[in-house]
C-alpha cells in the first residue's frame, strides 16, 4: 500500500486551477481542531445571535477560520497567478479570489472530518 499524505483537486469555481491539499493524520487534525475549537465555539454563539453585530462578527470569524484552514492543510495551487506572481497560500487569503479561497477551505474541511466508520472507533 502507497498512502499519499495529499491530494489533488480540480476547481469547480476557477476552471484549470489545481490544487493540492493536506490528507490530515490523527497528529495533523488534532492540530487543526486545536486551533480553531475557540472560534467555532464564538462563531456558534454569534450565529445565533439576532443584532447586526452578531450578524457581522459572524462573517469575520467565518473568514478567519476559512484563513486558518488554508495556512494548514493548502499545500500548493496551480495554474493561478495573482498580479503576476504564482499564487501562494498567504496570497490566496490576502489578494486571491474569495469564491476559490472558500472553496478550498471547504475541501480542507471536507478532508479533516471523521467518516462514521472513524467515528464508531
Amino acid at each position: 500500500m502507497n498512502y499519499e499524505s495529499t491530494t489533488v483537486r480540480e476547481s469547480t469555481v476557477c476552471p484549470g486551477v489545481r490544487y493540492v491539499v493536506l490528507r490530515p493524520s490523527l497528529k495533523k487534525r488534532a492540530e487543526i481542531t486545536a486551533r480553531v475549537r475557540r472560534l467555532l465555539a464564538e462563531l456558534e454563539y454569534r450565529a445565533a445571535g439576532q443584532t447586526m453585530e452578531d450578524r457581522l462578527a459572524a462573517a469575520e470569524l467565518e473568514s478567519r477560520i476559512d484563513g486558518l484552514y488554508i495556512e494548514w492543510g493548502l499545500v500548493r495551487l496551480e495554474n493561478l497567478e495573482i498580479d503576476g506572481e504564482p499564487c501562494t497560500p498567504a496570497l490566496l487569503i490576502e489578494k486571491g479570489p474569495e469564491d476559490l479561497a472558500r472553496e478550498i477551505a471547504a475541501a480542507i474541511r471536507n478532508e479533516c472530518r471523521l467518516s462514521e466508520e472513524e467515528r464508531k472507533n
